[in-house]
């Protein structure tokens, strides 16, 4: 694999990513921010904030796959969370986690979460872009 994920002494462990990837590899994949969409660009989801956050990480999983990558090979992530408020972690959480196990990553890479006033289309949650290094 080309990235390590690490939890550095003096950070605090978050169990549900690490605080820094390093990436060894020589090439760079963005991966354009992904909504909630399925294979023929309908909403997956409709208002489970969960269920969006789960497709979008699937979908950055899929299109790793189309350039010969994985989940696993993401250093960074950013989520745009529209109207976000702290009291929507454990639904972004459980979707993370759902998404986690279908993909078969635990922890998941660094990243960011801002919240947004309003995405693509109002039906969209939360829409997720990835950098990733493949060897």
């Amino acid at each position: 694999m080309a990235i390590t994920l690490v939890n550095p002494d003096g950070l605090p462990e978050i169990d549900a990513y690490r605080q820094v990837s390093v990436a060894a590899g020589s090439k760079l994949v963005f991966i354009a921010g992904q909504v909630a969409w399925d294979a023929e660009g309908a909403t997956v989801g409709a208002g489970d904030l969960a269920a969006q956050v789960e497709r979008c990480y699937l979908n950055i999983g899929t299109a790793l796959a189309g350039v010969g990558g994985s989940f696993a090979d993401v250093a960074k992530l950013t989520v745009y969370v529209v109207d976000w408020t702290p009291d929507k972690m454990p639904q972004f959480l459980a979707g993370v986690a759902r998404a986690a196990a279908k993909l078969g990553v635990t922890p998941v890479p660094p990243g960011t979460l801002l919240g947004v006033a309003a995405l693509d289309v109002p039906e969209h949650l939360v829409e997720v872009e990835a950098t990733a290094v493949l060897d």
